[in-house]
């Protein structure tokens, strides 16, 4: 007896399509917090993941809508990036990344507007917590 190939198309019209690996591609990131920590007044350390399509590169975006939707709701209107590290644990991508918020702009060149950020954040599809 001689064995058929059957190629992903034929499984996914079969109605096996979980193990297509297109129908993965075209599934949404998904995003969560995994915590906020107050390290000290005023910074803030954002530990945050993403899986899916687009996770690696999105992650670190992600944190930053996150510490700019904390920062307004604390009441401040800044914040400043100082590190950010991303790793790949399994199939989620992991920011660790620590921020300080003030109420006027800091001095340095990663600076975040958080009003302007958490408004980018929404048209670019991308959640603030």
């Amino acid at each position: 007896m001689m064995a058929r190939a059957v190629g992903i198309g034929t499984l996914a019209a079969m109605g096996l399509g979980g193990c297509d690996p297109s129908a993965q591609a075209d599934a949404p990131t998904q995003y969560s917090v995994i915590d906020r920590l107050r390290i000290d007044d005023g910074l803030i350390n954002i530990l945050a993941q993403a899986r899916g399509p687009e996770a690696q590169a999105s992650v670190d975006a992600y944190a930053e809508c996150v510490i700019a939707d904390y920062a307004l709701e604390q009441g401040f209107g800044f914040a400043r990036r100082i590190r950010t590290q991303v790793t790949k644990t399994g199939g989620n991508w992991r920011a660790d990344a620590v921020y300080s918020i003030s109420k006027t702009l800091p001095d340095g060149l990663r600076t975040i507007d958080t009003e302007i950020a958490v408004q980018n954040c929404a048209d670019n599809g991308i959640p603030t917590g």
